[in-house]
């Protein structure tokens, strides 16, 4: 071997074992790649940052700001929605739809971000069910690895894999190419999560219930003793209210009521507003009020009301991205010091209503309007989002104390969810019938959903996870390098000889196992630009399917089971899931084996010789 390619071997070795080590950051690694190769002379200046023009960095970015905007639009949580309505109290069926669900969601997103989105889903089908959250979170992340086994875009190690055959005149997978791998290993995943995982993980702390900091708007209005005081009301048609707004009838003043909210849909549809001084009642809408028994009884008798049940959970939920909540504190240079609610003209002036105040620990909720307030003084507000988070920027008055946990799950953009549903599916029938190269259907795409407003351009940026496509820049050069310095021949050729007499099902699960076992301590993606190239190579060289060789080193790498740290989509359940590490080994290594057995078996059926 040459004096090169003993350098690029010591390269990818430290570079191999400084991503195992995890001591520095994986993308400050990849640029320390780029600057050995680029200062040593083994590749040229543009060869050592031609990662950073690659079709398949552009395409994962462009990526990204598509799955930013499946967000921001509440497309994803309409889906998380759709899992409990169809789930369920039954915990196999639960778990199944759980499952299912967030493969194909993930097939189009990033899996992270899947994972991250159904995390809360899952724990509130534990707590509202009594199913023991380790037997959901654990099967969660599963199904999250296994999304990136569905389609090309599904995960950034598919595309480096494919890029892989087309340098070498092989061609494509094609966008649905792994779908038939994933679907199988999805079904084979669920049966064994439901059959054998969900007992392995339920065997110790049986109804575990993480604890949390976080609080939500109904712990917000426990702390203030509100929750006993609200009320869902409709106007009937004889009603006085119909046709004046909130300011002319004044509820507050003659009732002592606040009205917080409409619900301005008729029949199975619902359109949700916070109430400002100028919404108008009409004849069928219903309202939200802030009250005592008494206040509400007067109320309803005098104005013609129908008093109405609660919103179901879900509904509830569809009203809390229009209608916002928080908790916020008067400033020390606030100028509302001293000064009473009606003085200052709250409701005008802000565009949020108070609802109680909290005055040296003790709420106060009636007579509002004349309460004198003092520094230190904490106010229970509420109306839209926008409204209230230019409260909290208004720092010379107010201080910001609580954002309650659904304001997480608030779409910035949901009324385009419809419109980012067209584009992601135009984006995929462009990818899968081939008329435009995929990195331009993701850039059309990307585009399109910043045209119809389905993320916001101060997002754009924002949603691109800059490390990761700094890792695969950095990292793509190593593969050029291997390739220029005969080191991935010289692999593929130590792989034949070591290997061939196994046969090509023999190859392939070798194969597997060194991807996968690889992928346990670096990056899903590094172990795709270094092993694919290897693979392609021995399978050329023996004369087999180098497609079945690529495609098990694409499924193998997203194959990481077995770890909590082997990926983020495993990292982010660990501590909600209450997990240790080797509740990770004792189930995901079965089912990597179930893996490797299906991948093998497909690819020789799928890809003969």
């Amino acid at each position: 071997m040459t004096p090169q390619a003993i350098f690029v071997i010591g390269v990818l070795a430290t570079a191999a074992a400084l991503f195992a080590i995890n001591k520095i950051r994986s993308d400050i690694v990849a640029m320390l790649v780029v600057m050995a190769l680029m200062l040593s002379g083994v590749l040229t200046v543009p060869q050592s940052l031609a990662g950073f023009a690659d079709p398949v960095v552009i395409l994962i970015a462009a990526l990204f700001v598509v799955s930013e905007a499946v967000v921001s639009t509440g497309l994803s949580t309409r889906i998380s929605e759709m899992v409990m309505r169809i789930g369920g109290s039954s915990e196999t069926r639960l778990l199944a739809v759980l499952m299912a669900v967030t493969a194909g969601v993930g097939a189009f997103m990033s899996s992270t971000a899947v994972v991250a989105l159904f995390i809360p889903v899952a724990i509130t089908i534990a707590n509202r069910t009594g199913i023991n959250r380790r037997t959901l979170l654990m099967p969660l992340a599963a199904a999250g690895l296994t999304s990136g086994m569905m389609t090309l875009i599904a995960t950034a190690p598919n595309l480096i894999v494919d890029e892989a055959l087309k340098e070498r005149g092989l061609g494509s997978l094609g966008f649905f190419g792994f779908t038939p791998f994933g679907i199988a290993i999805l079904v084979v995943a669920i049966a064994y999560m439901l059959l054998v995982g969900r007992r392995l993980l339920a065997a110790k702390d049986k109804g575990l219930n993480v604890a949390t900091d976080a609080r939500t708007v109904k712990d917000l209005a426990d702390a203030y003793g509100l929750d006993t005081r609200v009320a869902r009301l409709r106007v009937l048609p004889v009603s006085p209210l119909h046709d004046h707004t909130v300011v002319r009838m004044g509820l507050r003043t003659r009732y002592g009521v606040v009205v917080v909210g409409f619900d301005k849909g008729r029949g199975n549809s619902h359109v949700f507003i916070p109430a400002l001084l100028e919404t108008v009642f009409r004849v069928g809408d219903a309202f939200y009020v802030v009250g005592d028994e008494e206040q509400i009884a007067t109320l309803c008798d005098e104005m013609k009301l129908e008093r109405l049940p609660r919103l179901p959970e879900h509904l509830a939920r569809q009203a809390l991205q229009e209608i916002g909540f928080a908790e916020v504190m008067l400033a020390p240079t606030s100028r509302l010091i001293g000064r009473t609610i009606g003085e200052v003209e709250f409701r005008s002036r802000f565009a949020v209503t108070v609802l109680a105040v909290r005055h040296r620990g003790e709420a106060e909720i009636a007579d509002l309007v004349n309460t004198r307030l003092d520094f230190g003084d904490a106010l229970l507000v509420s109306g839209s989002w926008d409204r209230i988070q230019r409260l909290g920027r208004e720092r010379n008055d107010f201080v910001l104390l609580t954002m309650p946990e659904e304001y997480k799950d608030v779409a910035p953009t949901g009324n385009r969810a419809m419109a980012a549903l067209a584009i992601l599916l135009g984006m995929v029938v462009l990818m899968a019938s081939g008329l435009v190269p995929n990195v331009a259907a993701a850039v059309i795409a990307a585009l399109a959903m910043l045209a119809c407003g389905c993320v916001k351009l101060d997002a754009v940026y924002r949603s691109i996870n800059w490390p990761t496509l700094v890792l695969i820049a950095g990292v793509l050069p190593l593969a050029t390098a291997l390739t220029a310095t005969g080191v991935s021949a010289h692999l593929a050729e130590v792989l034949v000889h070591a290997l061939g007499p196994l046969g090509e099902m023999g190859m392939l699960a070798i194969v597997f196992i060194i991807t996968a076992a690889l992928g346990l301590f670096i990056s899903n993606t590094a172990t795709a630009v270094l092993i694919a190239p290897i693979a392609i190579d021995a399978a050329l060289a023996i004369g087999v399917s180098p497609q079945a060789f690529a495609m098990t080193v694409a499924i193998a790498s997203s194959a990481a089971y077995a770890t909590p740290v082997s990926s983020p989509v495993n990292t982010i359940v660990y501590e909600p899931g209450g997990y240790s590490f080797f509740d990770f080994v004792k189930v995901g290594v079965p089912l990597m084996a179930l893996v490797l057995v299906v991948t093998v078996l497909m690819a020789a059926v799928i890809y003969p010789q």
